[in-house]
């Protein structure tokens, strides 16, 4: 089973919101991967859940990391961070 991870900074003046949780929530539970999001040096959360994401409380600047396990974990990765991007 692969692994990827990927770090970005978050440049929606609101930071992640209850529209973009949800995209990305969504988006993960599709993706049949096991994917976790943490805020800085934060502890990782479950990324398909909407409360567990907007609990992070991330805000425009912070930086957030994903780690994408199981098939396709690289792509799955390069399309979350995309659907994160886009939804802001």
């Amino acid at each position: 089973m692969a692994n990827a991870t990927r770090t970005i900074t978050i440049n929606d003046p609101v930071g992640i919101h209850a529209r973009p949780a949800a995209q990305f929530a969504a988006a993960v539970t599709g993706s049949g991967c096991t994917v976790t999001i943490a805020k800085g040096d934060g502890a990782p959360v479950a990324a398909n859940s909407i409360l567990a994401i907007m609990g992070l409380g991330v805000k425009n600047g912070d930086d957030v990391t994903i780690t994408v396990e199981g098939d396709n974990a690289e792509q799955v990765a390069d399309d979350l961070i995309n659907t994160l991007t886009a939804a802001n």
